[in-house]
């Protein structure tokens, strides 16, 4: 029974499940300690013995740490991903390109797209767009100079 109440207590916070068996065990220990100073009071021995168990519990949350959470491999090298503050300027970064482009028309703002975005190359894009590899290149320095005055316009740059 305290081995599933503290499972299902610390399952409940990311990183704690593991401590759930040790938590347990220290019931038992502190059960052991607590059972002199036992008082029938009427209420049933499992109210006292759940009574610790929320109490290690509760103490393994405030003064557990998350760092030495097992793991099933340890990597080679260390993770040359983007870290999360990397990963919220991207997406400040992105939703101010999405504002600056929805400024744009509907055909510049798809030129742009294929050009800058997708990596279309000007041939490819004027395919899809019905215009000449010169028509996209003119309509690309437009689209970016009109994008650079609607940057600076709202102060972006």
């Amino acid at each position: 029974m305290v081995v599933r109440y503290c499972r299902a207590r610390l399952a409940r916070v990311s990183g704690y499940v593991h401590y759930s068996d040790d938590v347990a065990q220290e019931v038992c220990i502190a059960l052991l300690a607590a059972l002199p100073r036992y008082r029938d009071m009427g209420r049933p021995f499992a109210a006292f013995v759940f009574g610790i168990a929320a109490h290690k519990v509760a103490d393994t949350l405030r003064g557990g740490t998350r760092a030495d959470m097992p793991t099933g491999t340890v990597p080679d090298r260390p993770d040359d991903g983007p870290g999360p503050e990397e990963a919220a300027v991207r997406t400040v970064e992105a939703e101010r390109a999405r504002a600056l482009l929805s400024e744009l028309p509907e055909q510049q703002r798809r030129l742009l797209v294929m050009r800058v975005i997708a990596g279309l190359t000007a041939d490819e894009t004027g395919h899809v767009l019905g215009m000449s590899a010169g028509a996209v290149r003119v309509a690309q320095h437009r689209a970016l100079a009109r994008l650079r005055e609607v940057a600076v316009a709202n102060r972006l740059f």
